[in-house]
């Protein structure tokens, strides 16, 4: 079953507040992991405000269209949103 967008922001509806691991594609064979928490979602972007310390800027927004077309991951305690 093909998954649309509004079942991947209906899941991470239910996430907001967890702890988050979000590995991006940057290059052809580079990728970026950034821990942080969900929290907000919006219609189209979700915010992920990231650990203190671990990078130069406080939160980051995605895209539920990243998470379609896997240019990135996101995973909650062992649970991947597809």
């Amino acid at each position: 079953m093909p998954i649309t967008l509004s079942v991947i922001k209906h899941r991470m509806d239910d996430h907001i507040g967890q702890h988050v691991l979000v590995t991006s594609q940057i290059g052809r064979r580079k990728t970026t992991k950034r821990h942080g928490i969900l929290r907000e979602t919006f219609p189209a972007v979700f915010i992920v405000e990231l650990d203190p310390g671990k990078s130069s800027f406080e939160r980051v927004s995605y895209s539920y269209t990243d998470i379609l077309t896997k240019n990135i991951a996101v995973n909650f305690d062992d649970e991947q949103v597809d």
